[in-house]
């Protein structure tokens, strides 16, 4: 039997750009959880999505942003590393009496740089248009990633419109307007000078392609130029960056410890207040630190002071 469709159905096309919150689910302990949130839409690429876990509270809370590592090849939201627990992390967090919004964002084989800090940047645009819905302090706002998340935290504490090439990096997918400026930043083991890596040597893995150029996605001839478009340490001398807690493991074998030395210098030069962590004889994800625990708690203390909680 023919089918018509109802009078006044909006077949929604173009698509919209982000879906608001739907209503959240609240555990026993009255944490909200707001799971698999659209933040951003774009043509031929997968939604971008976030979860949202907000602690029982009677007002607005502080934020925090957990950005994935991953080799901006891997890794979704869901997952820390596998030396962190997720209960340790989500926890840690929800005890300060923070909200904590982990984020998806596109790997670099779907789209190169700068393409994950827009995601990360649309990401801080949708929480404070929303901030109301979530019952989060759009105010105080702060980003804290490992690895590829860690770089991508240096980038989103570290540039805005006014920086070099500022408009493009801001981007426009998700919300277009809102301001992405945030009051601290938690790296753990990030890189910071994208150059100097580019001939570093990798783990063995015929099947993994090198994650620096595919970030950069251009040609061995650009690399350079792009190299320092994508690293941290170009915009550590702008205005007066915000609070950085530098966290990284002495033995590190894919991001060398030297590049937190690196970045902690140029914020300091700047004058910026940073906080250079070393982790005695740690390889990349805390590997070998015989205890993580005082790690996450120090990360979290040190946002909770900065963002008020």
């Amino acid at each position: 039997m023919p089918q018509t469709l109802p009078a006044g159905l909006d077949l929604g096309w173009p698509p919209p750009r982000y879906q608001a919150p739907t209503a959240p689910v609240v555990a026993e302990n009255g944490v909200r959880h707001f799971d698999g949130v659209t933040y951003a839409t774009t043509p031929g690429y997968r939604p971008r999505l976030l979860d949202v876990h907000v602690p029982a509270s009677d007002g607005p809370v502080p934020a925090v942003i957990w950005i994935h590592g991953g080799a901006w090849l891997d890794g979704d939201r869901r997952c820390p590393p596998p030396t962190i627990p997720v209960d340790l992390l989500h926890g840690a967090v929800l005890r300060a009496g923070l909200a904590l919004v982990s984020i998806d964002y596109r790997h670099s084989l779907e789209a190169p740089f700068p393409a994950q800090l827009h995601d990360v940047k649309a990401a801080i645009r949708y929480v404070r248009q929303f901030a109301d819905t979530l019952g989060i302090d759009p105010d105080r706002i702060g980003v804290w990633g490992e690895s590829a998340g860690g770089h991508l935290a240096a980038l989103a504490g570290l540039t805005r419109p006014d920086s070099p090439a500022g408009d493009a990096l801001e981007g426009s997918v998700g919300v277009r307007d809102g301001n992405t400026a945030v009051l601290a930043v938690v790296d753990w083991y990030g890189v910071s000078e994208i150059a100097s890596l580019l001939s570093h040597p990798l783990p063995p893995g015929d099947e993994f392609p090198n994650p620096f150029t595919a970030l950069l996605g251009g040609t061995p001839e650009e690399h350079p130029e792009l190299a320092r478009t994508a690293s941290p340490v170009t915009y550590a001398d702008g205005a007066t960056p915000p609070p950085f807690l530098l966290i990284h493991g002495t033995a590190d074998k894919l991001v060398p410890y030297s590049q937190s030395e690196v970045l902690a210098e140029a914020l300091r030069s700047a004058g910026g207040d940073v906080t250079l962590q070393p982790v005695d004889g740690a390889d990349h994800i805390f590997l070998g630190a015989p205890d993580v625990t005082p790690i996450v708690t120090q990360s979290v203390a040190f946002l909770a002071r900065h963002l008020g909680a």
